[in-house]
């Protein structure tokens, strides 16, 4: 009784919007054609779901939402530890300027130098993801007690093989922390900018639907990137729990 307790209590926020959406819908509060109930919606998903255009154009999404995620996760771990035995302090000073930046004002760039398929939009998912994830482990490895690094030096290590032994592990907390924010702007990046310019692709369906006024079909791509947001970040905290066991 109490797992469904705990596993209820969080979902009671979603469960009412759901409720309230359906309410509206139903009562006439909303006109029809430019909310359908959320029933209707995921009638309209189960059935495209097995079609199989409908799911190459979901493979296109998550291709480039897991691959500019990915890159990111990579570079931005690499760079902020690095950063965090140098001090740091040029690369925060350029992160601070660059951050602000609304990366799909890049998106244009991105397009005219690695075209409309895949490249210029993983490209504009990493420039979205990165900061989030270098910043969390910036801050989070300059936080690691110096006697670990101490005892680790004394005992032989290198300060490079440190970095991976003692500063690495001590930063997963921040790490994922930081993994949680990238992901959700992942979804939402992603989605803009098969929006924008795209032959396949969830946000491409999106535009389609909008632009025949199919109302029921522009919200099945809305609530599956809204799915796939939940289950990445669930995994996220699956992946937490695991990695972070016996840790106080």
């Amino acid at each position: 009784m109490r797992r469904i307790l705990e596993t209820l209590v969080p979902a009671a926020p979603l469960i009412l919007l759901f409720v309230v959406w359906e309410s509206a819908a139903r009562l006439g509060w909303a006109p029809p054609n430019l909310l359908p109930a959320p029933s209707l919606v995921l009638q309209r998903l189960l059935e495209l779901l097995p079609d199989g255009e409908f799911l190459h154009h979901l493979g296109q999404t998550l291709i480039r939402l897991l691959g500019g995620f990915a890159i990111a996760l990579v570079v931005g771990v690499s760079l902020g530890l690095l950063a965090s035995r140098t001090g740091g302090g040029a690369l925060i000073t350029v992160v601070r300027v660059l951050a602000p930046i609304p990366k799909i004002a890049l998106y244009p760039a991105f397009v005219l130098i690695f075209g409309y398929d895949h490249a210029s939009k993983i490209a504009l998912v990493v420039a979205d993801t990165l900061f989030p994830i270098l910043l969390a482990t910036f801050h989070g490895a300059r936080a690691v007690e110096p006697k670990l690094l101490w005892s680790a030096w004394a005992a032989g290590s290198g300060r490079f093989a440190s970095l991976f032994t003692v500063t690495l592990p001590a930063t997963l907390p921040a790490i994922l922390t930081g993994c949680r924010v990238a992901l959700l702007i992942a979804c939402v990046t992603v989605f803009l900018a098969e929006m924008i310019s795209s032959t396949d692709g969830l946000g491409h369906l999106l535009s389609l639907a909008a632009r025949s006024f199919r109302m029921v079909d522009m919200f099945v791509p809305l609530l599956l990137i809204s799915l796939i947001g939940l289950l990445l970040n669930v995994a996220l905290q699956f992946a937490r729990k695991h990695l972070l066991r016996g840790q106080s």
